[in-house]
């Protein structure tokens, strides 16, 4: 019996190994050391969607991996392939997210079209190959809904470089671009005289993520530079309270109509400022201190920087963009409408529990646990829905932020002493609410950065699913 368990064991190594090699690419053979990068214009409705090119660019030295070249980890709205045109191998893909897929989800998206810039990047290519761009379905399969074929000595691709220039604050460097993660930490809202505010705040807030693990302990894993885009004006657009105003990035609160959400929709103008120095992963930060921020899987993250609660954003607006994680509250306002839950969540983080014997993070989840795990939810949602309805009615008065900043504190204070003395705190399991969703929808953990502004930490499922991203960057 021992003997045929060892076989097994053999024959699985030896799977595994043969699946790696088989899907490694030789850098060399299909790339040089350029990005190319594919601007295009995405459109549509909530149920269709179409592209058409806008331009293909040489974006700077490749910065990623030149041996993780594709990609396993299955997260993602969409994914990114680029296959030779004469094998039809794939020689490099990613998951990755976009502001439309968001839009689509909104009640806007059911009424009237929509259009939005977008990129995909990727190492420059030796030869021909085919772009291809796959959504997931209704089984939250990918499915192939855009290609295109790019001929890298096409006149319609431009290799020269971009020749705008930008000053470079190096907030931390550990060594080269293609085997480390590399971090571009871009600003809007900050004038030319608040540039030293502006460094000070990206070193501040860089400090703050290498104090959270996993980050921490992958610190010298990290490269950060921060690139200066001086503003006419102090602050950005805020829409809801009717401060207006045009920034160098165009990052503007009120995103879908939510009060707290900021983005930036300059897509072009921001991907060319960022490419003035290697990047896999970029934060803009705004000069204000309404809170708000928001975070899009391999897009881009945004935290405002003077509140009170700007580290806890920064970490948490990360976890978004870096790992794909979902939001794991539920009682706060958002503009995206809710979807009846017929499949497993992508999201790593949340489950709908349709297969609680197989549950994604099984491997974490101790036996004594039992799944679903019971916690103190009636007490929370009563407390959390009061605490929602005072901070509409302050917004509504259009307080200064301390009051709100104040709130927040009042909330943390009650919910840390709710959420850390319950039987299962601290123990891995599946606690309904999450995603958005008051019932249906699981998170892994009692209280984690995903789900509240009490502590400044990933749970361990979070951990894992950012260790397995940064894996893929630095090998």
């Amino acid at each position: 019996m021992k003997k045929f368990a060892a076989l097994i064991t053999l024959v699985t190594i030896i799977i595994s190994l043969h699946a790696q090699l088989t899907n490694s690419v030789n850098y060399k053979a299909y790339f040089e050391n350029k990005t190319m990068r594919v601007d295009y214009f995405h459109s549509g409705t909530a149920t269709e969607e179409h592209f058409a090119l806008d331009r293909i660019v040489n974006d700077g030295p490749w910065s990623g991996s030149m041996t993780q070249l594709t990609d396993n980890l299955d997260l993602g709205l969409y994914f990114l392939e680029i296959k030779d045109r004469e094998t039809d191998q794939t020689i490099y893909s990613r998951g990755f997210a976009s502001i439309f897929g968001e839009w689509q989800t909104t009640e806007e998206a059911g009424e009237i079209w929509g259009t939005y810039h977008e990129s995909v990047r990727f190492p420059w290519p030796l030869k021909p190959v085919k772009l291809m761009i796959s959504k997931r379905d209704s089984s939250n399969l990918f499915a192939k809904i855009w290609e295109t074929e790019i001929d890298p000595a096409s006149h319609i691709v431009i290799p020269a470089e971009n020749m705008k220039k930008y000053n470079v604050l190096s907030v931390l460097e550990n060594g080269a671009a293609t085997n480390k993660v590399d971090v571009v930490i871009l600003g809007d809202g900050y004038t030319a005289d608040q540039m030293k505010k502006y460094h000070d705040d990206a070193e501040r807030l860089t400090k703050s993520l290498f104090e959270v693990e996993p980050f921490k302990s992958h610190k010298n894993d990290f490269n950060v530079r921060a690139v200066d885009t001086p503003s006419e004006v102090s602050g950005v657009n805020k829409p809801h309270p009717g401060v207006f105003k045009r920034t160098p990035l165009s990052v503007s609160y009120g995103a879908f109509d939510s009060e707290r959400y900021a983005l930036a929709f300059d897509n072009r103008t921001i991907r060319d400022v960022a490419a003035t120095v290697p990047y896999d992963f970029m934060f803009i930060l705004i000069n204000e201190q309404t809170y708000g921020g928001g975070g899009i899987y391999q897009l881009y993250s945004t935290v405002v920087v003077d509140n009170k609660f700007s580290d806890y954003i920064f970490v948490h607006e990360f976890g978004h963009h870096f790992a794909a994680l979902a939001d794991e509250y539920y009682t706060s306002d958002v503009s995206y409408q809710p979807a009846e839950i017929k499949v497993e969540p992508w999201e790593p983080n949340i489950t709908a529990l349709l297969d609680k014997e197989n549950l994604k993070w099984k491997n974490l989840v101790a036996k004594s646990t039992p799944v679903p795990t019971p916690w103190e939810k009636e007490k929370h949602d009563k407390y959390s829905f009061e605490i929602q309805k005072e901070r509409r009615e302050l917004r509504a008065k259009n307080v200064p932020e301390t009051e709100m900043e104040a709130l927040f504190e009042r909330e943390k204070k009650e919910l840390t002493v709710l959420l850390d003395n319950m039987e299962y705190s601290g123990k891995v399991g599946a606690f309904e609410g999450g995603g958005y969703m008051q019932y249906g929808l699981y998170r892994p953990y009692a209280d984690c950065i995903m789900f509240t502004r009490n502590k400044q930490q990933f749970c361990p499922v979070c951990r894992d699913v950012v260790s397995k991203v940064i894996e893929q960057y630095i090998k």
